[in-house]
C-alpha cells in the first residue's frame, strides 16, 4: 500500500492544497442571478492552511464575493498520474474575503514572485478563503467530505514570527542545502532551488516557474519547534 493510500484524508488535502500553485475558482455570477461561473486563480496557503489569493476588482471572480461571498477552490494534483481520475483533487469551500494581513501578502508574494507589480496596483487585494468544508477525491473509493476544523491545523506564532528570517536566511547562505533538498529528498533536477515558505507541516521551495513541496515527517509545535525530521513523500511541480 502507497504512503499515500494510508495517509489521513485530512492530511491529503492539505498536502494537496500546499502542493498546488494554481486551482479553478468557482464563484457566484451576480449578472446571472448566481450561476456559477469558474476562473483560474493562483494560490498560496496561510500558516493554517487557508487559502490566500491576489485578485483584480476588475475580473468577474471578484465583483461576484462582493455580492456573495461563498466560493469554491479546486486543488487539481493529478498532474502526474497517468490516470487522472486516479489522483488527487481537493474542493475547499468557504468564504472569499479582503486580507490586510501583511503576513498573507508576504507568503502569497514569496509563493508567486512575478506577482509583485500588480499587488502594487490600486486595483488589487489580497484575499484569504475562510474554509468551511473541503471534499477529497483521491482516486477510487476514497471520496470523503471533512469540516474546516479537521483539515485546517493550529498555527506555531514562533514560525510565524520568524518565517522571514528563516527565509532569508535559507536563501543567502543555504542556497547548496536547498538544492540537496530538491535533488536528494524530493528527487528533482536543477539547481537554483529557492525557500518561498515555511509553515508548520513542510517547506514550499521553488526553481524559475517550477515549485515544489518538501513535508515535514512530524509538524512544528505551538512553540516552533518540530517534533521529527523532513521527510519527502512527494512533490508537485507547476
Amino acid at each position: 500500500m502507497t504512503a499515500e493510500a494510508e495517509e489521513d484524508p485530512a492530511a491529503t488535502v492539505r498536502r494537496t492544497a500546499r502542493s498546488v500553485s494554481r486551482a479553478a475558482l468557482g464563484t457566484l455570477l451576480r449578472e446571472t442571478g448566481g450561476a456559477p461561473y469558474v476562473s483560474l486563480v493562483n494560490v498560496a496557503t496561510d500558516h493554517a492552511g487557508a487559502p490566500l489569493l491576489l485578485l483584480s476588482d476588475l475580473a468577474d471572480h471578484t465583483r461576484n464575493p462582493a455580492d456573495d461571498e461563498r466560493a469554491s477552490l479546486l486543488f487539481d494534483g493529478t498532474a502526474e498520474r497517468e490516470d487522472p481520475l486516479a489522483g488527487e483533487r481537493v474542493t475547499l469551500q468557504g468564504r472569499l474575503r479582503p486580507s490586510d494581513e501583511p503576513r498573507h501578502r508576504s507568503r502569497y508574494l514569496a509563493r508567486h514572485p512575478a506577482a509583485t507589480g500588480y499587488a502594487e496596483f490600486k486595483d488589487f487585494h489580497f484575499y484569504r478563503m475562510t474554509v468551511e468544508r473541503a471534499h477529497l477525491v483521491a482516486g477510487f473509493g476514497r471520496i470523503r467530505w471533512l469540516e474546516a476544523a479537521a483539515v485546517l491545523v493550529e498555527p506555531a506564532p514562533a514560525l510565524i514570527a520568524h518565517e522571514a528570517d528563516i527565509v532569508r536566511h535559507m536563501n543567502e547562505d543555504h542556497q547548496d542545502a536547498l538544492d540537496a533538498y530538491a535533488q536528494g529528498l524530493l528527487g528533482l533536477d536543477g539547481t537554483g532551488w529557492r525557500l518561498t515558505g515555511v509553515d508548520p507541516e513542510g517547506a514550499d521551495l521553488r526553481q524559475g516557474t517550477r515549485t515544489a513541496r518538501l513535508r515535514f515527517r512530524q509538524p512544528e509545535s505551538r512553540s516552533g519547534r518540530r517534533t521529527g525530521r523532513a521527510g519527502a513523500p512527494g512533490a508537485t511541480g507547476a
